[in-house]
């Protein structure tokens, strides 16, 4: 028999010693403290080992974050490159939201929503409220008070919020509430066809800031497209109708998909079935500077109001100079002897291709972003979003964002008034939230049984009141930026973050 040797083991069927590197293979060692701790935890019940687990592993994170701010500042190093310690402690923030649902609001905010801020006569006087206009795809215009002023009028309607998400009853309480809306009586009109869009008009006239609101209906076979102007720049008559500040701007011989405006409001931008037109606010004369056949389902405006993107229904999207003369192709359309040999549709010269921009479906929104001038977002009928910068149209999207559900509906992009995050709804009824510069999907949940086809975030512009213009009841819209309107078929929706 082999006599044993220090540091090394027998092998019968080898018949040779092997060196004892570390423990025999199919062995098993366990030390006496492991034993006995695994026997404590089995005691445990199952709820108080996993609660105690998330909590040290939430403290280690935090502890981690901090010490990183402490020693590197802002910026956070870790497997997948560095962070910046606010961004990251933003999208924490942004991916739990807190979201209402009003009453009474259905088939009334599914096509477009606007936050503005007006004053309303009363019979105590003139007051100062935030307002919502809402447009559905039935025509109908309605105004909504955001706000607890109520007691100060006849309303017709009443909305109070319910909350929906996060289901946790604890996460609920620890937000405010948002106030009630109502609706004024004579505050809601047919408008004759769809609304398509509703914006705000800031013009200077005579060293005045006029306050208008752009309202464009989409016409059918028995109206035209109309673009109007609601003037609230004067306080609103609460007996009064919305219609009575109304006027109209142009009308169209074709169906308005989308419309935009310049910065200080002297001109619209109007996309249609069969082009693109620009609109002089002032004088009311329109000129097309787009001809093409296929629809402009979305288009946007720059600032000084002479570059128009605008984006077809056969994915393309085009960059067209407003200042350039357009050349009518309609004679050359009906004249059978010109372009036989090509079926491509003709576009006028002032669209700026090569290069353009070819998504694989309609697109169904365009947002450029203010603080990156070059800078747009364009979402497609395929389920595509992507951002592009127009000065590198040659190489492709410069980040997409993963996850957006569509096939044949024209859906929102909502961003944030600091250009961080974007939203959008999908055909599977969820909303989803995104980091613009990363593509990180934030938040990705269903709370609602219908498509949420519409986004107005509310602007801090908009909501900005010197302290003794405010109403006590009204500081939780002032101190909270972040909230943001969801609409669709089934009502209207507030998210909101603590």
């Amino acid at each position: 028999m082999a006599r044993e040797i220090a540091g090394y083991y027998y092998d019968e069927e080898k018949k040779r010693f092997f060196p004892t590197r570390g423990p025999i293979p199919g062995s098993s060692r366990k030390r006496k403290s492991e034993s006995s701790s695994s026997a404590d935890k089995s005691q445990k019940p199952a709820s108080e080992s996993d609660q105690a687990r998330r909590t040290q592993s939430w403290m280690k994170s935090r502890s981690k974050i901090l010490q990183f701010r402490e020693l590197c500042g802002n910026i956070i190093p870790s497997r997948k490159g560095k962070f910046n310690f606010q961004t990251t402690c933003q999208n924490k923030q942004a991916s739990q939201p807190l979201i209402w649902k009003y009453g009474q609001t259905q088939k009334k905010v599914d096509n477009v929503v606007q936050q503005m801020n007006i004053d309303i006569d009363t019979p105590a006087g003139t007051l100062e409220t935030d307002i919502l206009l809402a447009g559905g795809l039935n025509g109908t215009l309605s105004l909504f008070l955001v706000g607890n002023v109520e007691q100060e009028f006849n309303y017709e309607i009443e909305c109070s919020p319910e909350p929906v998400w996060p289901v946790n009853k604890v996460q609920q309480t620890e937000c405010i509430a948002p106030h009630n809306l109502c609706m004024p009586v004579h505050a809601s009109i047919f408008m004759g066809s769809d609304i398509t869009c509703i914006k705000m008009l800031r013009m200077p006239v005579d060293g005045a800031l006029t306050r208008n609101v752009l309202i464009t209906t989409m016409g059918s076979g028995a109206s035209r497209g109309v673009a109007y102007i609601m003037d609230v720049t004067a306080p609103l008559g609460y007996y009064s109708s919305t219609s009575e500040s109304l006027r109209r701007l142009a009308s169209f011989e074709s169906t308005i998909w989308d419309a935009d405006c310049s910065y200080n409001g002297d001109k619209v931008a109007i996309g249609a079935n069969r082009g693109a037109f620009l609109v002089n606010v002032e004088s009311r004369v329109a000129s097309q500077v787009l001809h093409c056949k296929s629809d402009v389902l979305s288009l946007q405006l720059d600032n000084p109001g002479n570059i128009i993107l605008c984006g077809l229904r056969n994915g393309a999207i085009l960059t067209v100079d407003a200042r350039q003369k357009c050349q009518d192709f309609a004679s050359q359309h009906r004249n059978p002897n010109v372009h036989r040999n090509s079926s491509r549709p003709k576009l006028q010269r002032n669209a700026h291709y090569p290069p353009k921009i070819s998504m694989p479906s309609s697109i169904a929104c365009l947002k450029s972003l203010m603080l990156y001038d070059q800078y747009f977002l364009a979402s497609s009928m395929d389920g595509s979003i992507k951002l592009y910068d127009q000065r590198l149209i040659q190489k492709g999207a410069v980040q997409s964002y993963e996850g957006y559900v569509n096939s044949h509906t024209r859906i929102q992009l909502g961003v944030d008034p600091t250009e961080r995050f974007v939203m959008s709804g999908g055909e599977d009824c969820k909303m989803r939230l995104w980091s613009i510069k990363s593509g990180e999907m934030l938040f990705e949940n269903r709370f609602m049984s219908s498509v949420p086809s519409v986004v107005c975030w509310a602007k801090p512009a908009d909501l900005a009141r010197t302290p003794g213009e405010l109403l006590d009841d009204q500081d939780y819209w002032q101190k909270h930026e972040w909230g943001v309107w969801i609409g669709s078929r089934e009502g209207l929706f507030y998210m909101d973050w603590c």
